[in-house]
């Protein structure tokens, strides 16, 4: 009889999102009147259309595929070459980022990135994790067997820990114990709070005396709007000896129905056997593409390239500062009826306190029950984010000043 993954097994619960969807449809359903009411402010999906220039450009590739003289079909493993290089140039070589643009490996978002580096890491790694965190960092290293079991109250034994709390800035503090893995998101998911220069720094020159590797999410970095922010960890001195870099056009170029991303595998970053011999990582990832995937598609990576035109850059900064608005009205009007919120200034997320007395899928359930506004429990990224809700600024603008009119009326009798 053949076997299953019993790693899987392990896995504490239904997916985060999953989980929401059910209660929303649960509630729905037993509240037809008012189902058609539901604003959605839970998952970070994006409303508002696909940049023009990246749509013109889609348009044109589909039109190459209808004739022979233009016609394309598998495209390289890492993406086609022109692609690469405006994103190398684009959002690193711009910054004074000394990256190649061979190091840059498209797929179909950082999210599936994310999971996928952990086929060409080795079994028996010590796997840190920022508490609260977004759900794939902690579950894909479930599913590949680098956790112990559920704890009770949240998260799983063999995990390092690094909370992220109000009194630290929600910037995690460096680990007592080794660590070989360490997952940094900024701006982060879910708090919304960015990590400064000083404080990678720190992580990197950790990394790099621990011999460890830092797995960084930057899938928001589009958002940052405060200066000195590095928007990527590359812009630290020594950070391509010992990181690896994800990003998502899903919120810079509305794509998560298009579905395009890229991680970014320095030359220089180098692991280790367990016979002792080092060896690069990027040979490794450029082999697992090969094997594993036969690349974006050809409308896809020309809409990608659009984003990198003079029109398109200026087109996703217009979206990015529409979703940041929507998250300064979102956060101003929970602050003025006292309920604490972090994120929104960088980040296309408001990170609020809970209501007095609820937890976070109380919470969840009553903004749900009364206002009817799907939010997202903090509990479901961890430990930390109990206490906890996090509201996401991806909306058409009515529907947030209809949000923030509902919680008006909700909130003066349940805020702290």
């Amino acid at each position: 009889m053949f076997r299953i993954n019993e790693n899987f097994l392990k896995l504490s619960a239904g997916y985060l999102f999953p989980e929401i969807a059910r209660r929303v449809a649960l509630f729905s359903s037993e509240n037809p009147v008012v189902a058609q009411r539901i604003i959605r402010c839970g998952i970070g999906d994006v409303t508002e259309p696909l940049p023009t220039a990246a749509a013109e450009a889609m348009h044109k590739a589909i039109d190459d595929l209808t004739k022979r003289e233009t016609f394309h079909g598998y495209p390289p493993p890492a993406g086609y070459d022109f692609v690469r290089a405006a994103i190398a140039q684009g959002d690193f070589r711009s910054r004074g980022c000394a990256i190649a643009d061979d190091e840059i490996f498209l797929s179909d978002g950082s999210k599936p990135d994310a999971s996928a580096i952990l086929e060409i890491l080795g079994n028996g790694n010590r796997i840190a994790i920022t508490d609260p965190v977004y759900p794939v960092y902690a579950d894909t290293n479930v599913m590949a067997g680098n956790s112990g079991a559920a704890l009770d109250g949240g998260g799983y034994g063999g995990f390092t820990y690094l909370p992220c709390t109000p009194a630290n800035g929600f910037s995690p503090a460096l680990p007592t114990a080794d660590v070989d893995v360490i997952y940094l998101c900024s701006p982060n998911n879910p708090t919304g709070v960015v990590l400064d220069r000083a404080a990678l720094t720190r992580w990197v020159r950790y990394a790099r005396d621990h011999g460890s590797v830092i797995l960084f999410d930057a899938a928001y970095e589009a958002f940052i709007r405060e200066d000195g922010i590095p928007h990527s960890i590359y812009e630290i001195d020594g950070a391509q000896e010992c990181a690896i870099e994800f990003r998502s056009f899903s919120k810079v170029g509305g794509f998560t129905g298009v579905r395009c991303g890229y991680t970014v595998m320095p030359k220089a970053l180098h692991a280790t056997t367990s016979s002792g011999t080092r060896v690069g990582l990027h040979a490794l990832w450029m082999r697992r593409w090969a094997t594993c995937s036969n690349g974006v598609s050809w409308p896809v990576q020309c809409a990608t390239a659009a984003l990198y035109s003079p029109a398109g850059r200026a087109q996703t900064r217009a979206l990015t500062d529409f979703y940041l608005e929507n998250a300064t009205l979102l956060s101003t009007a929970c602050e003025a009826m006292g309920l604490k919120t972090y994120g929104a200034r960088n980040s296309p997320y408001v990170w609020m306190t809970c209501p007095a007395g609820l937890g976070s899928w109380e919470a969840f359930d009553l903004l749900l029950r009364e206002a009817h506004v799907v939010t997202t429990p903090g509990a479901g990224f961890g430990r930390g984010g109990e206490g906890f809700i996090r509201i996401s600024a991806f909306n058409s603008r009515a529907n947030v000043e209809e949000v923030v009119r509902r919680i008006a009326v909700l909130m003066p009798s349940t805020a702290r």
